[in-house]
């Protein structure tokens, strides 16, 4: 019988966790993150998203039929990274092949820009999320690094 309340204990200790976790990735929060992240100074809204540069680059801006070598880091607004590069491996992608908020912000970059990118939920993956690492309508915050710009091979980036 002791066993019981000890497991109810348990039991409500996660379930606490749980709705804290809700909270801070909250319509709510998300929100608050997107207002306070807009008065922060060098941050710049266009399109619908979020930005600040980092490094200035002076190479070519992609168009939306590019390919985009990258490197970058995804997390939530409450810190948790869902998707990240590895150094000496940079993801290459089509321009176009991406979240909106993504295909935005790049055809805006120069290869060598190191920018901060802060989207919204609309311009991300919305009501749906993304394969239960990305909650529903979440706000994402990127470091991304774009690196090379390129033609596609035969339709495809390499």
């Amino acid at each position: 019988m002791r066993v019981f309340p000890a497991a109810a204990l348990v039991l409500a200790a996660a379930m606490t966790s749980a709705l804290a976790a809700d909270d801070a990735l909250s319509p709510q929060a998300n929100a608050a993150y997107l207002a306070a992240n807009a008065k922060k100074p060098g941050v710049t809204s266009a399109q619908g998203i979020q930005y600040r540069v980092i490094k200035t680059g002076n190479g070519k801006q992609p168009d939306r039929h590019e390919c985009a070598t990258v490197y970058y880091k995804g997390n939530l607004i409450n810190g948790q990274v869902f998707d990240q590069t590895q150094p000496g491996s940079p993801a290459t992608f089509p321009v176009s092949g991406v979240i909106k908020g993504w295909t935005i912000a790049l055809q805006m970059m120069h290869s060598g820009d190191e920018w901060e990118l802060t989207i919204p939920a609309n311009l991300a993956y919305g009501h749906r999320g993304a394969g239960g690492v990305i909650p529903p309508d979440q706000t994402l915050v990127f470091d991304v690094t774009l690196l090379k710009v390129s033609e596609p091979v035969e339709g495809q980036c390499s």
